[in-house]
């Protein structure tokens, strides 16, 4: 999908992990250290869309799904130098507008301060937050593995 000069893809060989990979071990809180190894497992079991001005990789977003109920979407950046432009908003209409997800009953995301943008596509906040549980490792990409539980030995 083109918008205006911008180029959305779900081709994964398109995606420049170096640049994913850097954004998201240094500017995303969700992900800070994470191992480029981690990075590449993530895309190999997600839906991935890259946003793109001619050949150079501006955005991102991938969405964790079995392809037929649910959907988790995450690590969605744009990179800064080409925020406040629009391509939030048409990486998100793609998206949403992508057969693929349309038939999902419940797609869900996790956001610090970008609750404005995921509106515009029907998000509001856990109907029943009460319901759902979670197990965070906040540390798991920490050198020293942080938070990861031990496995008992055998």
């Amino acid at each position: 999908m083109t918008i205006g000069s911008l180029r959305i893809s779900s081709d994964k060989k398109e995606l420049d992990i170096d640049v994913i990979h850097a954004f998201l071990r240094d500017h995303a809180a969700w992900s800070k250290g994470i191992p480029r190894e981690t990075v590449e497992r993530a895309i190999e079991g997600s839906l991935c869309f890259g946003a793109y001005l001619g050949s150079c990789q501006i955005g991102f977003a991938r969405v964790v799904t079995d392809m037929a109920t649910f959907g988790y979407l995450c690590d969605v950046f744009i990179l800064p130098e080409y925020r406040s432009r629009g391509y939030a908003a048409a990486l998100m209409d793609h998206i949403f507008g992508a057969d693929l997800l349309k038939g999902l009953r419940r797609i869900v995301l996790v956001t610090t301060g970008a609750h404005g943008v995921y509106r515009q596509h029907g998000f509001e906040a856990l109907a029943h937050p009460e319901r759902y549980m979670e197990l965070h490792r906040p540390d798991v990409y920490a050198p020293s593995g942080g938070s990861l539980m031990e496995r008992p030995e055998s």
